[in-house]
Formats: structure tokens, C-alpha cells, sequence
């Protein structure tokens, strides 16, 4: 069974069509359109009907997603979760999380994409609470709902949260039952961390950190520790075993540079029809993540940056998430990412790639200048590229790939 929603229906339909097992579809409501009559059964039609439970055993080693990674540095990889895996992880999410059953949350972005759908909508389910699903992540959407269904309970990726704090209706939203927020997905600049916390006081925050191959929740950055350890990801959740290593998978030392593994539970069981990828990243027995980060003396990590959004210039390794973090200090900026971009000289140069609040002027000057104050001179931009927006997947995280495809030619 194909389950589509309105926006899916003829691409969906096409689909089935080029050869596939799909023996009937299933039509999905939407704020916005009724169900096709094209499909075999409306969800409505099934809430309705009698219906018995079928006796299914399913064993919990056995498969029960593929689910894609992202694609935000290279093309995306299927990730095969087992029953097992999505389980241990839904606990995760509930005990680190401090989800309960009173809970209103509010699922705003795509459910096709790990984060909310088995760190929220899955445990979400699993408790009983209520859920507000919308397909809509525009700023103007989200914070009617937030108000008008007493949400108490909101994930977004940082770049969604930037776009509620950019909205002329953030001012006038009723925030009052708002209380638990968490974001992940990619990297909450300090400065915007900083002005949630400004803006909305009753709001506590969790930073969950992790990826499509853990199901996805790996480390958590805890309320306490927001400012205490600004920008860090947290420590392990309760079901993972997290360290940072060197090349020869030794620990690092404290401050050092190394990449994150991960063993546990919620481990996918290897990529699809990907033998050669899925030996590589279990290289030494554990699962390496691809992420730089340094740990300190209480066990929390902070991520450096991807290895292939590391950029090495002249010689020099520059994480292109500190050159971003500096330019957040800038009032004039909405949004930026730092790229690596060919460079005759310095072989990759570092650029950085921006947009400017409404209303707000700055220039290509005026941003090296105050990089060239706060940053080692390697590390401060060669160049700045102005954009009204910046390319990103539908679940929010920044497309770097494309800007480096885009800007490279």
C-alpha cells in the first residue's frame, strides 16, 4: 500500500505505474483539499469503518524503515532501521525528552524526514498525547496554531525558528502555553539561541543532536544547560554510548578535535544495497558519524563541523561553523553559511554566503571588516556572496552542496 496525500497524488500515481508491487493506495487528508477519488481508501473511510486487527508477528530485528539521509553535502543514503531500533529510540526521545501524555505538540515539518517523525510524531503517538499536524512550516502557519491549538510542545531546525523570530506576527503571537521547545537538524547559532530565550523567558529548550542512521537521537543538550554550555549538543542519550576518537579510534583529550561514533540499539543495521558504505562507517566497531567536535571534562560535545563542510585553505583548517557564529554577532544578518569555494592562491576559499533582515543594509566590506576583528586572518572571509534566501530540504537544513555547485561555476 502507497499512503499519498493531496500534493502527491499524480506523482505518486506516475510512479506506480513505471513497475512496482503497489497494490492499492490509501488517500490522506489535508488542511487544504479533500482526498482523490483516484485512490483505493480515504483515510476518513478507514476511522469510520469495523474493522479486526490482523494477527501480525513481526520479529523486532526485522526491517521497518528505509529512511534517507538528507543529502546535504552528498547524495542521500537509505538508512535500514529495524522495529527494535525506532523503539529503543522512542524511549530516548520520551526519558531525555521529558515528553508526556499532557503534552499538545505541534508537527510542522515533513513527516517523511526522521526528526519528527520518530522523534516526535512516533512518541508522540506511543503516549497518547495530542498532535496538531500541518503541512504548511510557513512563519504566518505556525504561529497561528501555536496560538489558536494551545500548543505546548514545538521541534524546528534552527532556520525555522529564525524565520518565527523574523515575523512581523511574532510580537503579537500568544505564547502563553508554549513551553517546551526543542530544535536539532543542524547547528542553533548562539545569538539566536540567545534572543529565543530573550523573546520567549517561559520557553525551555533541548538540543537534540544526532542523524538518519541513529533513529535519529543521539545527544541531548538539557534546559539547564543551554547557556551553561551554549552551543554544545549534549551528552549521550539514555540509550547510546557516544565518544570522540582520532584516526586511530583513541579517545581525544579534552579541547582536542575528533570525530563522533556512536554504539547502540538504535543503530540502523547497515545501508541499502550499500555493503561497501555500511563496512565504512562501522570501521573499528562502531558507527562514525562524520561529525567534528571536541569534548570536555564533564562529557559534553560540541560540534566542530561535517568533515566535508571542514574547509582548508592555504594550508589551514577552518570549520566554517565559527566564521558563521561570528557573522550571527551582526545584527544586519538574517541567515549565512560559509562555504569553501576554488580558489587559484589559497585552493579553497573561505566565502560566505548571506542574507539580510528585511530592512537592514550591510555590504561585502563591512562583513570581512568585523570578521578580520574577531577572527584569526586565515579564518576571515575572501569573499561574500548576497542572497534573498538560502537553498534548504524540506526539513530545513541548509543545502551547502548546492551553494558550493551554484557558486563554483
Amino acid at each position: 500500500m502507497l499512503a499519498l496525500g493531496p500534493e502527491f497524488i499524480d506523482i505518486g500515481l506516475e510512479a506506480i505505474s513505471k513497475g512496482t508491487d503497489i497494490e492499492m493506495t490509501l488517500g490522506l487528508p489535508s488542511e487544504h483539499q479533500s482526498g482523490s477519488l483516484k485512490m483505493n481508501f480515504r483515510f476518513e473511510g478507514l476511522l469510520t469503518g469495523d474493522a479486526t486487527a490482523p494477527e501480525i508477528h513481526v520479529d523486532d530485528r526485522s526491517l521497518a524503515q528505509i529512511v534517507y539521509t538528507s543529502g546535504t553535502e552528498a547524495m542521500p543514503k537509505g538508512a535500514m532501521l529495524s522495529h527494535s531500533a525506532v523503539l529503543w529510540q522512542y524511549t530516548s526521545c520520551i526519558i531525555d525528552g521529558e515528553m508526556t501524555t499532557s503534552d499538545i505538540m505541534l508537527h510542522a515539518l515533513p513527516l517523511y524526514h526522521c526528526a519528527q517523525l520518530d522523534v516526535f510524531l512516533g512518541p508522540a503517538v506511543y503516549l497518547g498525547m495530542t498532535s496538531t499536524i500541518t503541512s504548511e512550516p510557513s512563519p504566518d502557519n505556525i504561529l497561528a496554531l501555536l496560538e489558536k491549538r494551545e500548543i505546548s510542545s514545538f521541534f524546528a531546525p534552527p532556520s525555522v525558528w529564525i524565520s518565527l523570530l523574523r515575523s512581523p506576527l511574532f510580537d503579537k503571537t500568544n505564547f502563553q502555553k508554549l513551553e517546551k521547545g526543542y530544535y536539532g537538524a543542524s547547528i542553533m547559532p548562539v545569538e539566536i539561541l540567545a534572543e529565543l530565550q530573550q523573546r520567549l523567558p517561559k520557553l525551555r529548550l533541548w538540543n537534540l543532536y544526532g542523524q538518519t542512521e541513529m533513529a535519529p537521537v543521539a545527544t541531548v543538550l538539557k534546559p539547564e544547560d543551554q547557556f551553561r554550555k551554549a552551543g554544545s549538543a549534549g551528552t549521550a542519550a539514555i540509550n547510546v554510548e557516544t565518544r570522540v576518537v582520532n584516526d586511530d579510534m583513541l579517545d581525544v583529550k579534552v579541547g582536542e578535535v575528533g570525530e563522533i561514533v556512536h554504539r547502540s540499539p538504535q543503530l540502523l543495521t547497515g545501508y541499502f544495497e550499500d555493503p561497501e558504505r555500511t563496512a565504512e562507517a562501522f570501521e573499528g566497531g562502531w558507527f562514525h558519524s562524520g561529525d567534528l567536535a571536541t569534548i570536555d571534562e564533564e562529557g559534553h560535545i560540541t560540534v566542530v563541523d561535517r568533515k566535508k563542510d571542514m574547509i582548508n585553505t592555504g594550508g589551514e583548517n577552518v570549520a566554517s561553523r565559527e566564521v558563521e557564529e561570528c557573522i550571527y554577532l551582526m545584527p544586519e544578518i538574517s541567515e549565512v553559511a560559509v562555504i569553501a569555494l576554488p580558489h587559484p592562491q589559497w585552493i579553497e576559499a573561505v566565502t560566505a554566503v548571506v542574507t539580510v533582515k528585511e530592512g537592514q543594509n550591510t555590504t561585502e566590506e563591512a562583513i570581512i571588516k568585523h570578521c578580520r576583528e574577531h577572527l584569526a586572518g586565515y579564518k576571515t572571509p575572501k569573499g561574500v556572496v548576497f542572497q534573498h534566501s538560502l537553498p534548504k530540504n524540506p526539513s530545513g537544513k541548509l543545502l551547502k552542496r548546492e551553494l558550493r555547485a551554484s557558486l563554483a561555476k
